[in-house]
């Protein structure tokens, strides 16, 4: 969103991002910070709302906290007498869905970016049971996708699910391709020695950073690692935080993985600096799921010049990602011994890894990049205008 935000303002846009009160994934070695809840940073209006907890609690606080924040973020914008041209939700969470819709009643041009597709994934995760809860929610996602003016999905795969799942709405979905700044991960004066700092003394780090939660399935790597302890020049460094991750530290200390270390989240600014040390870019999402979805932090890695190993489900579109981009290796999340042989091929080819490396960057600077995207979505908000 930060990204989006500061593109769409350099191309002249009017641009207000409302969002919740920061309150989780912070660099954990940030001083403490007090947020205003409007402020103008670097042009860009922010509106902080807060809400009940939705981050580390049970599925049921999570779900109240999600159906009352579309109501919230329509009092706020009222609150600042702030009636935009144009909107893009981000889902999930698909209630957010919700503020378009309403803006939409007078006339304002929304487009609703699908990153998940919710109820689905969750129903496939065993998240999502209850009929009747079900029923809900496919009501809500047909009434968001009927009243927006575009739908966009980020991979061919998905867009295939979904216009098959509602054939009738089909005209309104587009693709359009989760993107990564480029620049932001162009090497330069490293800022923080994260080797010194956090005392890394392997030769490879293997990395995943992001959200630590059932749908990211990381009991797999902490499986690999456990696979893997033979090759003592390596390292699994799983950097984030989640709902998973307490669990995920006590099967790691149960296993006595020394090749395995948690860390918590890092700044945006000193992400790139985590990269330069590593070697490999690990992802993992839970083979229960069977959308198309492409894990954003796959692009990420694609940008710093890391070499790719993923572990997903088979009907992942990130499996093609990786192939055409010929940046790492992929196996199905589903086989432990496949994800384990992927990356004892990957680190049989050290020697490649520059070239793996380059090879991902430049399928993401061509594909992938801020400006490209930024450009597709400009064009589909004029065009719902016309």
């Amino acid at each position: 969103m930060l990204e989006l935000a500061e593109e769409l303002h350099s191309r002249k846009h009017h641009v207000t991002v409302i969002t919740t009160w920061p309150e989780y994934n912070l660099d954990q070695d940030a001083t403490a910070r007090s947020f205003s809840e409007k402020e103008i940073e670097n042009g860009i209006t922010v509106l902080r709302v807060k809400t009940l907890p939705h981050h580390n609690v049970n599925y049921l606080l999570r779900g109240v906290a999600q159906l009352l924040m579309p109501v919230k973020f329509l009092r706020k914008l009222r609150q600042y007498d702030i009636m935009p041209d144009a909107v893009v939700v981000y889902s999930p969470p698909l209630p957010l869905a919700l503020v378009g819709s309403w803006l939409q009643r007078s006339n304002v041009r929304f487009l609703l970016n699908v990153q998940d597709l919710f109820p689905q994934n969750a129903i496939d995760l065993g998240i999502l049971s209850n009929p009747l809860q079900i029923i809900f929610f496919r009501a809500l996602e047909k009434y968001a996708y009927r009243t927006a003016d575009v739908v966009t999905v980020h991979s061919e795969g998905n867009i295939r699910f979904i216009q098959k799942q509602y054939p009738n709405l089909a005209s309104k979905f587009q693709i359009l391709h989760n993107w990564v700044d480029i620049d932001h991960h162009e090497s330069g004066v490293s800022q923080v020695d994260f080797r010194e700092k956090w005392n890394v003394q392997q030769k490879d780090v293997a990395i995943f950073a992001g959200v630590m939660g059932p749908s990211q399935y990381l009991k797999l790597l902490l499986q690999v690692a456990e696979q893997m302890q033979d090759h003592t020049e390596l390292l699994f460094l799983l950097v984030g935080d989640g709902q998973e991750k307490e669990k995920l530290q006590k099967m790691a200390q149960e296993k006595s993985l020394s090749n395995l270390r948690f860390e918590g989240f890092v700044s945006r600014e000193e992400y790139p600096d985590l990269l330069q040390i590593c070697s490999i870019g690990l992802v993992c999402l839970n083979p229960l799921n069977k959308t198309p979805v492409v894990p954003g932090k796959i692009l990420g890695y694609m940008a710093a010049g890391l070499p790719v190993a993923a572990f997903l489900q088979s009907s992942s579109d990130g499996h093609g990602v990786i192939k055409s981009a010929q940046c790492g290796f992929s196996a199905d999340s589903a086989d432990k011994d496949a994800c384990v042989q992927s990356m004892c091929t990957l680190l049989s080819q050290r020697d490649s890894f520059a070239k793996l490396g380059q090879n991902g960057k430049s399928y993401a600077t061509e594909h992938f990049s801020k400006e490209v995207c930024v450009s597709q979505l400009e064009s589909m908000l004029e065009d719902t205008a016309s």
